[in-house]
């Protein structure tokens, strides 16, 4: 099949055809008659500085991704992983995916006005993919070539044989070209607002206080179907607090109008304020179909102390989560049980069996116990002592070579086994978590360093894995594909500012995600990740904690959002953007 028999689609879907018709009004999640108006404001803690999210240096408010920048195409939230227009009216794909061409809307403008064009299209790709954050560097690296290929249309052209990439290269942010002709793009910080093509514009900040961004009342893509209903509060405004317990007295005080609450024990003892019973503030739960991902304390294996797999395996051990649980949330939180736990997605229980051992048994050699016999995390007795995990831990310890000394871990050289523990800043919950945690350590001998720092010294060392453990979240979505390389790939060992903060080396682990972006069936792309997660989660790198498969938001009652909920839940590109304020 040539070009001249491509046919372009007003959305792809990563297996079979996009849910949504040709026509389609809207995204099933928003609503097209919400009125305009009224703002929604957040409490964030720490701050920021930088208003350029796009580049390794500095700290931007992470929302500013997902609300400044528009891409040629966008995520339906609704579907495991479906992409319709947006900047692009189109996408054509070659036969064996080898390529994608997108056709731009002729109607899309920046916010100044000016068209979006192919050059700017093709500049924003070629300067993410090289001097822009490392998360883009890997989809630039297999693109063979860039080309204009007519009005309006730019091609892609891939130099390796991977199915997402069709999909992947429509996702990226499209900047103006002109507005950085002369500047230090990658250096850039808070001196240049950028000048985007999204429903917002950044129109006020204070560094280390608040950023406000207003609606563009002259939005070039309000009637996009992709946007139609969605963006329609007048200012998204972000108020930044020292940490999480001033920022929920602000919520409470009015200063916030929406929260999300992450601890069921506290959205049940501490969610009776005077709002709430007036009914001037709403209680929300929202569900979701999507995987947990890994949120809980990561173990750097660059370090000597971790490299031992028994090592990592004990301290899993002493980690008291059923105390932990209800100490701190009244046992009410579930917790996460593997990297895509809460979904299809996730390792089975028991050992491996079909497609996913014959996945995994051709690597079975470096597989670590578990993999494939079956694993899953150890459970305490609830009490503080947590006896039996204990004695299992110190076993682990043993044969590692490590024994109680004079009260102290220690080697047979008679080094203390010792690590520090990182934290951020207002991080109030994980400090307490981690109260709890070293008080069972101490158990064992082992005396680790807590060192809190702002999140400016926090982001820096995490970029360049300058930890023992520390806190550690990964979202993973029910289309995980590419991005996975960044997550768990062996670059990561060296190279700074990727998730792969345990610093694994899994030659297992790479064969897996190789699998699951080339699968040609839904069949193999399951059995690929159940084969991933089992990779995962045997290595024992993280000390899993919550597992959130709801989300609990608290409200303005003038906030309101759709009856319908996407399969992601409360995902990004949920709240805000298809709420809107309506008075009662």
């Amino acid at each position: 099949m040539g070009f001249a028999s491509a046919e372009p689609q007003h959305g792809i879907a990563m297996y079979g055809d996009p849910a949504l018709p040709q026509d389609f009004a809207h995204l099933p999640y928003a609503n097209p008659d919400a009125p305009t108006g009224g703002r929604i404001v957040t409490g964030e803690t720490g701050g920021f500085d930088s208003l350029n999210p796009q580049v390794p240096k500095g700290t931007a408010p992470w929302q500013l991704r997902f609300i400044a920048y528009e891409s040629l195409m966008g995520r339906s939230w609704d579907e495991p992983f479906t992409l319709y227009g947006v900047l692009a009216e189109s996408i054509e794909v070659g036969p064996n995916w080898q390529w994608a061409e997108f056709t731009l809307n002729p109607a899309a403008e920046f916010s100044d006005g000016s068209p979006v064009t192919v050059e700017d299209v093709m500049w924003s790709y070629e300067t993410l993919g090289t001097i822009g954050h490392p998360r883009y560097h890997g989809l630039w690296s297999k693109i063979d070539r860039m080309e204009q290929t007519g009005p309006g249309k730019v091609r892609f052209t891939f130099n390796t044989d991977d199915r997402e990439l069709a999909l992947l290269v429509g996702m990226r942010p499209i900047l103006k070209k002109a507005q950085w002709d002369g500047k230090d793009f990658a250096n850039s910080g808070l001196d240049d607002i950028p000048i985007t093509s999204a429903p917002y514009v950044i129109s006020d900040f204070e560094p280390g206080r608040f950023l406000s961004l207003k609606r563009n009342p002259d939005y070039w893509g309000k009637d996009v179907p992709f946007r139609r209903g969605t963006n329609v509060l007048d200012e998204i405004r972000m108020e930044f607090y020292g940490d999480s317990t001033v920022a929920f007295e602000a919520f409470k005080a009015g200063e916030v109008n929406t929260n999300r609450e992450f601890n069921a024990g506290k959205w049940d003892s501490q969610y009776d304020f005077p709002a709430v019973t007036r009914g001037d503030v709403v209680k929300s739960i929202i569900p979701h179909r999507r995987a947990s991902g890994i949120t809980g304390f990561v173990m750097n294996t660059r370090l000597d102390q971790f490299k031992d797999w028994r090592v990592r395996d004990a301290l899993i051990h002493a980690f008291n989560f059923e105390f932990i649980n209800e100490t701190l949330t009244g046992g009410e939180q579930p917790r996460i049980t593997s990297y895509f736990s809460n979904s299809v997605l996730g390792m089975q229980d028991g050992p491996a069996s079909g497609r996913v051992r014959d996945f995994l048994e051709p690597y079975a050699d470096d597989l670590l116990p578990g993999a494939l016999e079956g694993y899953a995390l150890p459970v305490a007795d609830g009490s503080a002592r947590n006896r039996k995990n204990i004695a299992a831990a110190m076993d682990l310890f043993e044969q590692a070579g490590w024994t109680v000394q004079d009260g102290q871990m220690k080697d047979a050289n008679g080094t203390a086994f010792t690590f520090e523990i990182l934290l951020s800043q207002g991080s109030s919950e994980n400090q307490s978590i981690i109260d709890l945690y070293t008080q069972a350590l101490e158990r064992l001998g082992i005396f680790p360093t807590v060192t809190t720092v702002d999140n400016a010294q926090y982001k820096e060392r995490t970029n360049n894995y300058n930890f023992g453990m520390t806190y550690y979240r990964v979202g993973v979505s029910l289309s995980p594909g590419n991005e996975q390389r960044l997550y768990w790939g062996a670059d990561g060992v060296t190279e700074p500012g990727t998730k792969n903060w345990m610093g694994m080396a899994s030659p297992a682990a790479e064969a897996m995600i190789d699998k699951l972006v080339n699968s040609e069936s839904r069949e193999d792309f399951v059995a690929a990740v159940r084969a991933l997660d089992r990779v995962l989660t045997t290595g024992r790198y993280v000390i899993p904690i919550y597992q959130f498969n709801i989300s609990r938001v608290a409200h303005a009652k003038e906030l309101k959002y759709p009856d319908h909920i996407p399969m992601y839940g409360d995902w990004i590109g949920w709240q805000p953007d298809v709420w809107w304020y309506e008075e009662e």
